[in-house]
């Protein structure tokens, strides 16, 4: 995933890892070789049109707000279109009040036509508060969490991988972050809950316990889903 950074000098541009306890506790449990974090892309504000969150300095927040007003009034002033104006009269009414776009709600249909805008705030926006500048680990994971992705995990003896997917993602869509060939493949998918893992102490004992689940393609992920996926080699 790409974040673009406003005003935060504790972030350095450049890839990293997204350090996620969860996966840490996954691997105490499995003992894997290898443990391997979600990586992220930390982009420079000039470039936050590819961005799947923004993240911001608290002084930087008026700044964001005030440049989607701009561009907000003046499309508003050039529209004929009545559905693109009730949709830009929306976005200034929570730009006036210092919101932003993000908490707006929208139909499929208004989100596509606005998706070519370029508004900073429709995306993802969170912003740095004196404990998040001291603490880049913590803020990068907060962003993750509220940039409207999730993670699943595989684990074994050889690795143990957090993998990135949309929230709302199905067990097909899901397969195919890890290799295509396992999605054109495709069988079905063997779930189990992070709660369960941990409460059975992995996979063994979730198996004793019959916790362990066969799901479709259509299986909507869950956060933190350990998974291993069945498919036609």
């Amino acid at each position: 995933m790409k974040i673009a950074v406003f005003s935060v000098p504790a972030l350095p541009l450049g890839r990293c890892s997204i350090k996620d306890a969860r996966l840490d506790q996954v691997d105490q449990i499995t003992k894997s070789k290898k443990k391997v974090y979600i990586q992220a892309e930390l982009i420079g504000a000039e470039k936050f049109l590819d961005a799947d969150a923004v993240v911001s300095s608290s002084d930087a927040r008026a700044d964001l707000i005030l440049s989607d007003l701009d561009f907000v009034e003046s499309r508003l002033a050039k529209s004929a279109v009545e559905q693109e104006k009730a949709v830009l009269t929306r976005f200034k009414e929570a730009l006036e009040k210092e919101e932003f776009i993000s908490s707006v709600p929208l139909s499929e249909e208004e989100r596509k036509l606005i998706s070519g805008y370029g508004l900073i705030t429709l995306k993802p926006v969170v912003i740095a508060g004196d404990n998040g500048t001291g603490a880049p680990e913590a803020l990068i994971f907060d962003v993750f969490k509220k940039s409207g992705f999730i993670s699943f995990f595989t684990t074994g003896e050889k690795e143990s991988r957090a993998w990135l997917i949309k929230n709302g993602s199905n067990a097909w869509e899901a397969s195919g972050a890890i290799h295509s060939d396992i999605q054109r493949g495709f069988i079905r998918a063997e779930i189990i809950s992070f709660e369960d893992f941990l409460k059975f102490s992995g996979e063994t004992g979730v198996k004793q316990a019959g916790r362990l689940r066969l799901e479709q393609k259509d299986y909507i992920m869950q956060d933190c889903d350990l998974v291993n996926f069945r498919f036609n080699k």
